[in-house]
Order: structure tokens, then sequence, then C-alpha cells
């Protein structure tokens, strides 16, 4: 019998690349004999049982070409290169150079559009941003998160300098009618059973001012913009999510969307929770923050909706405010996701209190985390026990193998529905959301790491398979 062993470079070369996308699978082996005898064939009556199909292999699902991006772009954010190319990307945000802006240069607009860009996002218009739900779907997916890359063009700077009241007044409710249509289209966009993800900031200027200053009630123009959106989003037989920012903005944060939930998830109706809001686990009050609106919700009558991350805002928010280690962040995340799974109210209380309608979204790419939510989740299952519905979710193009591994084992309805989050707009809008992807990926190394590590484990077997050296 003759054995293959795959001789693999420790990073992936432009020839690797070309014969995985233009040739069918290619072995580079070596042979040796590890048998010379033959063997004689015995007939049974009965045959023995066939052995069981392994299951394929979760990046398998991936098209070609995805694939090859993804191998191809993690490599690069897991090596020394993304420091540079993130420094490149930091001046191209704000640039007006007629060399390096989007906007201004064609050929870098492609450039960016044909890499990154279609990396992290959806698609420039409603046709491409269809088109990638449907290829979410075909992989498994239960459904997506879609959100409007494009932030405010008015800034509150811009806004001060105008003499006219008047004139203000109307850049305001501009900003704010910019935000309520594009976030109804992108409604529209990512259809029934889907998320939609909002945030405040996006209403421009009189949203950062009043989420500056704390005010527990939004501005009537983004408060009926919200309504608004609330109505066709329930219409629709979708839900929304509530974006966590900065800690500047957060208290009042949670406090509009405290006010959408009162309204829009009483527990008498059927699709509640419609409105989930996010809660941050690398912040110390996370927990305490948590139980005091499951206490709202519970004395209240309405649904609790919580998307759990573990918080993007490191560079901007107090540190004190933040746990001190990644591994009490990580503890925390996995506290909060136990005690809502196992129904214990409070948080870390015994289990069997009068526990309120929640539903809880996983937002995370930390695989061990969304891991054990799902074993928690499989295991009350089978065993008959109370649930509550759970869902988990990464980024597009990012922790593919978390994600699709999710999808393998969800397929009997024993596990949590799995979704992909996608940006969508054009290139200069989506600048910005691709710059802290960029952050995001050069702040968790480890992790980065770890997917780099499944994109080449994919290549060996999309290459014949074999032992490794």
């Amino acid at each position: 019998m003759r054995s293959k062993v795959l001789l693999w470079p420790k990073r992936p070369t432009p020839l690797l690349y070309y014969q995985l996308l233009h040739h069918p699978p290619v072995y580079y082996h070596a042979y040796y004999n590890t048998s010379s005898t033959s063997t004689t064939t015995t007939h049974h009556t009965v045959p023995p049982p066939a052995p069981k199909t392994p299951s394929p292999a979760p990046l398998s699902a991936l098209p070609t070409r995805t694939f090859l991006r993804s191998l191809l772009f993690t490599s690069v954010m897991a090596s020394p290169l993304l420091k540079p190319c993130l420094s490149l990307l930091k001046y191209m945000v704000d640039s007006n150079s007629l060399l390096f802006s989007p906007a201004k240069n064609p050929v870098v607009n492609y450039l960016l559009r044909r890499t990154i860009y279609d990396h992290f996002c959806a698609g420039i218009n409603e046709r491409e941003v269809r088109n990638t739900v449907q290829e979410m779907k075909s992989l498994g997916f239960k459904g997506v998160i879609l959100g409007y890359a494009r932030e405010s063009i008015a800034k509150v700077e811009d806004v001060d300098r105008i003499q006219s009241a008047e004139e203000k007044q109307e850049a305001l409710d501009r900003a704010v009618e910019e935000w309520r249509v594009g976030t109804l289209r992108t409604l529209g966009m990512c259809g029934r059973g889907n998320y939609l993800a909002v945030k405040f900031t996006g209403a421009g200027p009189a949203a950062v001012e009043a989420l500056s200053r704390g005010d527990r009630v939004p501005p009537p123009r983004i408060q009926e913009a919200m309504m608004e959106i609330c109505d066709a989003v329930a219409a629709q037989g979708s839900r929304v999510w509530i974006d966590a920012e900065q800690q500047i903005f957060q208290g009042a944060i949670d406090a509009w969307a405290v006010d959408l939930m009162r309204k829009y998830n009483r527990v008498n109706r059927a699709d509640a929770p419609v409105v989930l809001n996010t809660y941050q686990a690398y912040l110390k009050s996370s927990t305490a923050r948590l139980n005091e609106h499951l206490q709202l919700a519970q004395r209240e009558g309405w649904a609790m909706g919580v998307k759990l991350v573990r918080g993007a805002y490191i560079a901007h928010d107090h540190r004190d405010r933040i746990h001190d280690t990644k591994a009490d962040t990580d503890r925390n995340y996995d506290h909060i996701v136990e005690s809502l799974i196992t129904r214990q109210y409070p948080l870390g209380g015994e289990p069997g209190q009068p526990f309120p309608k929640v539903r809880l979204f996983v937002a995370s790419h930390n695989g061990v985390s969304v891991r054990k939510a799902c074993a928690l989740y499989r295991q009350r299952a089978q065993s008959g026990l109370p649930l509550i519905p759970v869902e988990v979710g990464q980024l597009q193009g990012m922790a593919d193998e978390v994600s699709l591994g999710m999808v393998e084992g969800s397929t009997d309805g024993a596990a949590p529905g799995v979704f992909k989050c996608l940006a969508w707009g054009s290139t200069e809008e989506c600048l910005h959301f691709l710059l802290r992807r960029a952050v995001e990926n050069q702040s968790a190394m480890e992790r980065t790491r770890d997917t780099a590590r499944a994109l080449r484990g994919e290549a060996w077997r999309r290459l014949g398979g074999g032992s490794v050296m």
C-alpha cells in the first residue's frame, strides 16, 4: 500500500493560490511502501457495518474564490504586514488626496473594492446585497444581520459653525432624514426573519449631542424616525438590534433602547422581542446593567432582547471601567451566557426563580465561548429543560471556521441558529467600517492566527489531504 505525505510551505505562495483556483486538486507527496503482503478475501454471510461517513470540514463549504481571499487576507492579518497595511488604510479613510482617496482615484477604489471590501462587505447596491444574503443562506446560515456602513456626513463641528438657527436646524433634520431613509432601505434588503443593525450616532449631530449630554429621551425627530423603523421591522417579521458605542454615549443609548423595548417587546406579542440592546462584557458594570434591565422587564411585562459582545471600544473607553485582563472578560462573557441560558435570575443566582422572557444573541468570534454556548443549549434541549431562544453570529469575513462549524452542528434543530453580520455601502462609505475590522484583527491576533491555521488546514485538504510535514 502506498501512503501520501503532503509537503506544505509555511506560508501560502502565489503558485498555491493559482493551482487552487485554476486546477483540480494537485497532490504533492512522497511515496513509500507500507505493505507488500497480499491478503485473502473472506466472504461473510452478513456484511460488516458500513463505516460512518466523516463530517465534511466546515470550511469546505466556502467557494474557491471566497476561500482563497480569506486565506490571503487572514495570512496578511496574522503577519507583520498588518501594521503597514493598517497605516495605509488609516491614511485613506480621511484622505482628500487625488492619489489615495477612493472617491477621487478610480484605481484605488477598484483595488479596495476587489480586495478588502469584497472580503468584509456585502455590496454597494441592493442587487449585490441580495446576492450576498442568498449566498449566506446557501452556506447554511439561518439568516443575516444587515447594517448600513455609511456614517453621517454632517459633523457636530460643521453644524456649530452655522450662524443661522434656522439653517442649523435644517442641517440637523437633514442628517436624521438621511439616516431614516438609509435604515429603511437597509431593512428592505435584509428580508423577513433577519436582523437590522442600527447605530444611533448614524442620525448625525443631533443624536451625538443628545447622547453626549446623557439625554434620557431622544430628540423628537430621532424618536419619530426610530418608531417608524421599529414599526417597519415588526411588520416585515424581522428584528432590530441597537449597537453599542463609546461609553460617553452608552448610558443614553441604553435608556433609548429600553424605551423601545418597553413599546415593541410586550410579552403578549407573539414576535417579542422585536428590539435587542447590546451589552459589552468587557465592562465591569455589564452584569449589573443586565440585571437592572432584566428586573425592569420582569416588573413591567416586556421581553428582554440581549445581544452580547465582548466590546469594541477599548481604545476610546475609560480603562478603569474595563476588566483588568482578557481572561476576566472571557469569564464574565461566559458567565452571562451560562446564566441566561440556564435561566438564572438574577444573573448568577439560583435557577428556578421567575425568569423574564429573554432572547439571547451570542455575538462573538471567540470559538471557545460560542461552542460552550451551543453545547449548553444542546444539552438542555436534549434533556427537555426550559430554554430561551438563542442565536449566534459572526461578522462577514471573520471566524468562518467558527461560523461554519456551528452551521454544521445546527441541522438537527437542537442547536442555536447561526447568522452572519453584513455591512453594505459604497467603498468610500465603508472605509471606517473596514478600518475597524482591521484594528479588531490587530487587537485579537491570537484569534486571527487560529483562523489562519484553520484556513491552511483547509488548503491542505483541498490539495489532496494526507499527513502534514
